[in-house]
Order: structure tokens, then C-alpha cells, then sequence
């Protein structure tokens, strides 16, 4: 085995450059890994052609699915919108047989190769929900296994039931069918180490396995170098421009930002302008609230923006407002936060995890009329106080760095090699077991 190449096998799904959310942030780990390790990629053939646009290179695998699975995995769309909107919970737990025969699909072809040793590590890293087992880990008896990160679980906050019901939480009950799940308990137990992208996702783990110091907190997110920097600097009387980026669906919580804008007092509103970047079911209900509020001549509606782009609306805000009432990684919290911009978010699951003192407000969730107008206070005091917003905004560029991709890769790596250096410790011993 080489100390520079190690040989790792990367089981990543859902990996693709041309996709938002989790298939991004999939390829940025193929995509950084590669450039350390000598690294093979298993992924589902659906990502093909946009990896070989950009890895053309590199070895890579694609499993593809069945005729069966094809026609279901337009079914599933179909049962799960409702309205515009998916139901995440069913949508989840009627996706897993198109997971299932991704998951089998990899062991028949790779089981053998894995015991004999041909590559010095395997790493699971999509699905990222922590209730889908791996299969392949069966078969890594002698060779490593790193699960994650796995993320999610997290529950709406109590005063905000209205949001959680148009967010189909009554079948959240469903989550508790991965615990019965074939190889779910198995996956974690072979596990050399699992790495939960949220204290919540972290707490849950233990719990349920006791997985002790083989369980670690690893946020899934990163940031590309490219949001870093802020821009051509404002002149002095343009208006504060404020930030919103997200999926238009109620838990995401624009309409409460805009119920907040409407609060500050009228000098600091004259000074504002909020522009929404995204789409979705909620968008016209939106658009509506922004007239009754009297906010039009305010609020920009930019609709949906490839991610590419996104960069050049961060680098003209001054204020990243970002009320979502239950978020698991939240992307976009990093991105402000690199490009330079104070962040208000709500105190609940992964996207509070990122802010420090120094990086903007986290706003406690007591009620939904407590979140705005607190997020109005923030708001107003951000707007008002330039002094400020230059000290956050200098923190949070500091504090981001430590999401840049490439220093997330480097330490991925890094625990490859605590785990190989473990896995020599103790080989003798396990051995006779």
C-alpha cells in the first residue's frame, strides 16, 4: 500500500456536478478525494454523461437500473407531489427499492474484490439519510468501512405546527421503517467510523447503536473556493440589500422573513431591499403576501438561478436572512457566510451548528410570531449599524474558510489514514478473534 495513493472505493449514488442539494455535494467529495487518494467511484448511471463531461479521466463505474425501476422511479414522482409540493417522508421511504437495487447491484459486482483486498478502503457517502444500509459493508472484513456523512431526523420545533402539517409530518412515522430495514444495524456495527453531519444526527447515532469514538460530528457541506471575497465594495447610499436563498416551501420560511420586513420601522425599511432567489409550490401565495404587505417596490423575486450563478447575488447583499425552521445541512448559510455576508438564521438543526457569535444571530424558536420579531430586531439592527455588519462580515469570511472543499478533503484523508493506522494496531489481535 502506498502512504501517498491510498486506494479507496467511493460509493457515492447520487454523484453529479449538474444537480443541486445532495448530488452536488456528492461530486465535490469525488471530486476533491480524487486529487488526494487513488480513488474509484461507484455511482448510479443517471449522473453519467454530466461526469463524463467533467471527469472524463477518471475511474468510474456506473450501475445502472432496470427497466422496472425506471418506469417506478416516475411513479414515485407521481404518488409524492402533491399540490407543487413532495412529501418527503413517502417520498423517502417508496425511493428506497430504487436505492435497494442500486445497493445489491454494487455488492454482486464488487463483493469479491472488496474481500480480497484490491482496494485498501471503502467509503459510503450518499444516500446521506442515516436510515439506508450498505450492503458492500459485509463484505469488508479485512478492509475499512466509513459510513457518511449521514445526516437528518431532525424534528419541526414545538410552536410550529401549522408549517410541519403543510410539510407532511404526520407520515414522519414512516423514518421508523429503516430500522427494520435489511443490514440497517449491520452497516453501522461493521463501521470503523460514521461520520453525522448534525449534533442532532450525532445524538440520535449514539443512542441508537452506541457507536462511542467510532461515531464523529462531520459537517456534509463545503464551500467552492469561488464564494469566497466579496466583490466590488458598495458605495455609500445604496440601499442594504438583503438575501434569501432557497426552495419557495413553507418550512423554508420566506414568508416569515417578509412578515418580518414589514415590521422594522419605516427609515430602516426605506433603506432595505430584499431579493429571493428560488422557486417553488409557495411561490404565487408569495408573491401575493409581498403585495398585501405593501413590500413590492422592496422585494425581488429572482426565481430559480442555476448554483453557477448564485455567486453574483451573494457578492451585491449585504445581509443573508435565512428563517428556515428545520434544516438539516443548509448550503446556502455557508455560501453567505463566505462571500462575506452576516447571516440570520433560526436555531434548529445544521444551518445554527455553522453560526458563531461573530458570524451573525441565531433566533431561538419559541413561536412562529416570537421568530419574527426577533428576525425583525436583527434585521433592523443589522441595517442600521454599519459598524457591525463590517465586524460580522469579516467573521464570517474567517469562519467559513474552514468549509473550503479542498480543507474538507484534506481531512477525509486524514481519517483514511487514522483508520488504516488503527486497523494495523489491532489486526494481530482481531486475528484470533
Amino acid at each position: 500500500m502506498s502512504a501517498d495513493r491510498l486506494r479507496v472505493l467511493l460509493l457515492i449514488e447520487q454523484c453529479n456536478p449538474d444537480l443541486p442539494s445532495v448530488p452536488s455535494v456528492g461530486y465535490q467529495y469525488f471530486r476533491t478525494i480524487c486529487d488526494r487518494v487513488d480513488a474509484t467511484l461507484i455511482t448510479h448511471d443517471r449522473n453519467r454523461d454530466a461526469l463524463e463531461r467533467v471527469a472524463p479521466d477518471q475511474k468510474i463505474f456506473y450501475i445502472s437500473e432496470s427497466r422496472l425501476m425506471r418506469r417506478y422511479y416516475h411513479l414515485v414522482d407521481r404518488l409524492t407531489v402533491i399540490n407543487g409540493r413532495v412529501n418527503w417522508p413517502l417520498h423517502n421511504v417508496l425511493a428506497y427499492l430504487l436505492y435497494e437495487e442500486f445497493n445489491h447491484r454494487v455488492y454482486r459486482l464488487f463483493h469479491t474484490d472488496v474481500r480480497r483486498g484490491k482496494y485498501d478502503l471503502v467509503h459510503a457517502i450518499t444516500p446521506m439519510m442515516p436510515r439506508y444500509p450498505v450492503k458492500l459493508a459485509q463484505a469488508c472484513g479485512q478492509t475499512p468501512f466509513i459510513l457518511g456523512p449521514v445526516n437528518g431526523g431532525v424534528p419541526f420545533p414545538r410552536g410550529f405546527g401549522a408549517i410541519a402539517r403543510r410539510e407532511f409530518s404526520y407520515f414522519n412515522f414512516l423514518r421508523g421503517l429503516g430500522l427494520l430495514l435489511p443490514g440497517y444495524r449491520a452497516t453501522y456495527q461493521k463501521a470503523d467510523r460514521v461520520l453525522a453531519g448534525s449534533s442532532y444526527t450525532f445524538g440520535m447515532l449514539q443512542k441508537r447503536f452506541q457507536l462511542g469514538d467510532r461515531l464523529r460530528l462531520f459537517y456534509e457541506n463545503g464551500i467552492p473556493t469561488e464564494f469566497f471575497g466579496r466583490g466590488a465594495k458598495r458605495e455609500k447610499g445604496d440601499r442594504i440589500n438583503l438575501l434569501f436563498v432557497g426552495r419557495l416551501v413553507p418550512y423554508k420560511g420566506a414568508d416569515i422573513l417578509l412578515e418580518a420586513l414589514a415590521k422594522i420601522k419605516p427609515l430602516a425599511l426605506s433603506k432595505t431591499q430584499l431579493t429571493i432567489v428560488g422557486d417553488g409550490a409557495e411561490r404565487e401565495y408569495l408573491e401575493a403576501l409581498t403585495q398585501r404587505l405593501d413590500l413590492q417596490d422592496i422585494v425581488e423575486f429572482a426565481g430559480w438561478v442555476p448554483h453557477s450563478e448564485t455567486h453574483r447575488y451573494y457578492s451585491q447583499a449585504d445581509i443573508f436572512c435565512f428563517p428556515s425552521i428545520r434544516e438539516f445541512g443548509g448550503a446556502v448559510v455557508l455560501e453567505a457566510m463566505a462571500a462575506g455576508l452576516p447571516c440570520i438564521v433560526a436555531d434548529n438543526g445544521g444551518i445554527a451548528e455553522y453560526m458563531t457569535p461573530n458570524t451573525g444571530f441565531t433566533l431561538p424558536l419559541h413561536s412562529r410570531e416570537h421568530l419574527v420579531s426577533t428576525l425583525a430586531e436583527k434585521i433592523q439592527r443589522l441595517v442600521e449599524d454599519e459598524a457591525l455588519r463590517l465586524r460580522l462580515s469579516q467573521g464570517a469570511i474567517a469562519h467559513a474558510r474552514q468549509f473550503e472543499w479542498e480543507h474538507k478533503a484534506e481531512q477525509i484523508v486524514a481519517l483514511y489514514h487514522e483508520v488504516l493506522a488503527e486497523r494495523r494496531v489491532f489486526s494481530p489481535a482481531e486475528a484470533l478473534i
